[in-house]
């Protein structure tokens, strides 16, 4: 049962893989967007199908003038993706209305938001949940000129709370932070269980735990504010750990506000902590890449050779997100994550490889960048790291361009010394599509290589898979100690998902699932 349900959530990643984050936020709040105003016409929510409509509109003009302003000055690309999504989560943030003063209110916070994925933006990259600045800014005006409204989060509803989850969770799988925001429902939760049984027996009134629990939990706005904010891959710190405890303030500070003044840290103003808690935790990651040269690895992968503007910290198996600014991009953006092929102690110099082949406007603009053209890093993430135990014995299994981490931690394993326990695992279409070679065959580490035609020659230490087809059978046979390692698994979801039978046998597991962003 447990192995049928872990091949369905793989197979249900890799689905999901193809779908760019932007594209499928967009997707999940628009169809609740219309579960919201169908339901509406029955009474079971608060505001009416008149009201829905009346805020949307109000809310999709002052965002997208702002957008294009900003846009018109700055002279950067409209992703008209990220305009709509702040649309929609101010349209289930604040109270729909139909009268003229409280819809100038919403005009305001619709501008405010918008206009703070500019001012209040670091290396390309918003510091805080646009959404949540314009709620924050409309409650606090709303104190002078009561008549412009508030935030309501009405969409903690629980004629939503189906809805919100199933669409939720596919949002969370996409971007893999069903545990982060795991963590801050059960603080929220519980810290708003503690506050409200403290307040009921404050008033000599008897409290029934379990009924009070699901309703925190199915009429409170967590889940909505978790899955569509929290979770912004954008305001979120590079470390997991670092994660969780953004998710640990911000559930705390959600589920018991905090009155300063006038103004209570509700549910916007509690995420806004926690966004300003990642800044810091990210901040110092953001760099300029000068471009040094071009060099072909294999007829299809290219690897870019940059010189870094200043030092920076990066540990071996994380990404960067480099920033191409170009005209007309695609869906898909500005902005792309590659795992750093360098080592750290290569420092200035780092290193990224691609696939070429792509038409997407990214990999055309990359592709124009001349050597002594900087472009922006925007951060550097992920906690595919090998673990703190040097005696840990390693299992390292790549699929194309997919090699990439590896390559890192491997070279900082050769030039920091360290010695590991290290089986590498590399599947690649055909032996000409094998990079890196030379890296690997210097790292002394031994391989098993899944490739269509033998390769001509072969390190004394590799062998190959006799052109077999890599599946968990085949891993397991391969690496028959394979209980006994860490496994990290690097490629497309599709092969991630398919391995996952063998590599749950492992002592862990660790991926990287190449599926765009």
């Amino acid at each position: 049962m447990i192995s049928s349900l872990t091949a369905a959530w793989n197979r249900l990643f890799a689905v999901l893989g193809r779908i760019s984050m932007y594209r499928l936020v967009l997707f999940s709040l628009a169809c609740l967007a219309v579960i919201a105003f169908v339901i509406s016409f029955f009474g079971v929510l608060a505001p009416t199908p008149l009201d829905l409509l009346a805020t949307y509109a109000v809310l999709a003009v002052a965002c997208t003038v702002t957008d294009a302003v900003a846009h018109r000055v700055l002279r950067t690309s409209w992703r008209w993706e990220s305009t709509l999504i702040t649309v929609l989560i101010l349209l289930f943030v604040l109270r729909p209305t139909v009268d003229p003063l409280a819809l100038c209110g919403v005009a305001v916070a619709g501008v405010v938001a918008s206009a703070s994925k500019y001012l209040l933006a670091w290396q390309g990259r918003h510091i805080f949940n646009p959404a949540a600045v314009g709620a924050t800014v409309l409650t606090i005006l709303s104190i002078w000129f009561p008549g412009l409204g508030s935030s309501a989060w009405w969409v903690g509803s629980p004629a939503l709370a189906g809805p919100v989850v199933l669409l939720g969770l596919l949002v969370l799988i996409r971007t893999e932070k069903v545990r982060v925001v795991a963590v801050f429902l059960v603080i929220a939760v519980t810290v708003a269980l503690l506050r409200t049984a403290t307040q009921f027996q404050a008033a000599g009134l008897e409290v029934d735990g379990g009924t009070l629990f699901w309703q925190i939990l199915w009429s409170s706005p967590f889940l909505f504010l978790g899955a569509f904010m929290l979770s912004e891959p954008l305001t979120l710190p590079p470390r997991r750990w670092q994660q969780f405890a953004v998710a640990v303030v911000v559930g705390a500070l959600a589920g018991w506000p905090l009155t300063i003044g006038e103004i209570t840290l509700g549910q916007e103003r509690a995420l806004l902590v926690g966004n300003l808690l990642a800044f810091v935790f990210a901040f110092r990651s953001a760099v300029r890449l000068t471009l040094v040269e071009r060099v072909v690895l294999t007829p299809t992968v290219r690897e870019l050779v940059f010189r870094a503007g200043r030092r920076f910290r990066f540990t071996a198996g994380q990404y960067l997100e480099l920033e191409v600014p170009h005209s007309r991009p695609d869906a898909r953006g500005t902005r792309r994550e590659f795992s750093i092929v360098s080592a750290p102690e290569e420092l200035p110099t780092v290193r990224i490889a691609l696939r070429e082949g792509s038409q997407s406007s990214y990999k055309k603009a990359l592709a124009l960048v001349e050597p002594g053209q900087s472009l922006a890093v925007t951060g550097v993430w992920g906690d595919f790291v090998l673990p703190a135990k040097p005696t840990s014995p390693v299992l390292m299994v790549a699929a194309g361009i997919g090699v990439t981490p590896f390559v890192s931690q491997l070279r900082h394993l050769r030039l920091s010394g360290e010695d590991r326990d290290v089986v590498f695992v590399y599947v690649a279409s055909d032996a000409e599509e094998l990079a890196f070679r030379d890296e690997l065959e210097s790292s002394g580490v031994p391989v098993i290589v899944f490739t269509r035609n033998e390769p001509a020659t072969l390190p004394p230490h590799w062998r190959w898979g006799q052109g077999a087809r890599l599946d968990a059978t085949a891993l397991v046979t391969m690496v028959p100690d394979i209980g006994a390692r860490h496994a990290y698994a690097s490629g497309p979801p599709r092969l991630i998902a398919e391995l996952a039978p063998a590599l749950e046998k492992a002592r862990s597991l660790t991926t990287d699932a190449f599926s765009g962003y």
